[in-house]
């Protein structure tokens, strides 16, 4: 089940999932902030890995921008959490197991790879202002290189 992408100016789809310590983390919680929700295929693997070290390394200027930097994956809470502590990650990853926030978010669906079209998850960012409005969707983007991209264009 794929649903539509989102685009600029949607409000962001409401949900609530655990973070790799096994916390509630719902949107709401982040209401005034601005965020920075990603969604990665899989914990523990080259891409992901690099994507999630790079947003750890910019934590300090994101945060100084005044962003929170959210990841999302369909790993389950023991697998996030051994790649939260291996990467020394500090930001919250969020198990998105069952893919319903992932098809909220229009993150998950035909990928192809080699010429050979499959399902999986749609490596994805948006940035939801301080009142939960998508500022950007930004879709199969690449792992490397995405956040000095993101940094780019948020002029940070």
């Amino acid at each position: 089940m794929t649903t539509e992408r989102l685009e600029e100016g949607n409000k962001a789809p409401a949900f609530t999932l655990l973070d790799q310590d096994g916390n509630k983390v719902k949107l709401a919680d982040f209401k005034g902030q601005k965020i920075i929700l990603y969604f990665f295929p899989a914990a523990s693997t080259p891409g992901c890995t690099k994507e999630a070290c790079d947003f750890n390394d910019n934590l300090n200027p994101l945060k100084a921008a005044g962003y929170t930097v959210v990841g999302i994956s369909k790993d389950p809470i023991s697998k996030l959490k051994k790649f939260h502590t291996n990467q020394d990650l500090n930001f919250v990853l969020l198990s998105d197991e069952s893919l319903d926030v992932h098809n909220l978010y229009g993150s998950y669906g035909t990928k192809t790879l080699y010429g050979r079209e499959y399902e999986g998850v749609l490596r994805s960012t948006f940035v939801i202002d301080e009142k939960g409005k998508v500022t950007l969707a930004l879709y199969n983007v690449k792992a490397t290189g995405h956040v000095k991209m993101l940094r780019k264009m948020l002029d940070i």
